[in-house]
């Protein structure tokens, strides 16, 4: 961990409690085997797995180890995404980048993707439909007006009411 973090709660740990920490997180030991490399007993090492503090170290330092390994992966999905030898791969090595950078729908998939697009595409064509179809009943509309009024003035002229 960093020297900056000195009020985390990794740090306020004791040596070896952060020592068990640290091996804890790397398991690659069984806790008997941490027990002893510590000089402790394992009912010592469960006790201090079961403290609040302890607890939240681990966690702390998983987090640190987590951040310090982002680069590393960006590094790793950037190679995937120039020489996967997989489409498959370079797509999901995609999609995990553009959904980290917030461009791509966590729900969504490709097969959905595909799917949302299709259907926007026919909402956009039954919207169209539905514009031509009132602009045609629009020009019938027109069209039986102007009929009507000829029909009216007809009559009125015929009844001589000009």
């Amino acid at each position: 961990m960093k020297k900056s973090e000195e009020n985390s709660a990794f740090s306020k740990l004791d040596k070896k409690r952060q020592e068990a920490v640290r091996l804890l997180f790397e398991g690659d030991l069984k806790m008997e085997e941490i027990a002893k490399k510590l000089h402790r007993s394992p009912t010592t090492l469960y006790k201090w797995k079961n403290e609040l503090s302890f607890k939240e170290a681990q966690h702390e330092y998983s987090i640190s180890q987590l951040n310090n390994a982002l680069p590393d992966a960006i590094k790793e999905l950037l190679k995937l995404i120039r020489n996967g030898r997989s489409e498959m791969v370079k797509l999901q090595a995609i999609q995990t980048v553009l959904k980290q950078a917030g461009l791509f729908a966590d729900n969504g998939t490709p097969e959905l993707d595909a799917a949302r697009i299709r259907k926007a595409n026919a909402d956009a064509r039954v919207a169209e439909a539905r514009a031509k179809a009132m602009e045609d009943n629009g020009q019938d509309m027109e069209q039986l007006l102007d009929k009507m009024l000829d029909t009216l003035t007809k009559e009125d002229k015929k009844n001589g009411n000009n």
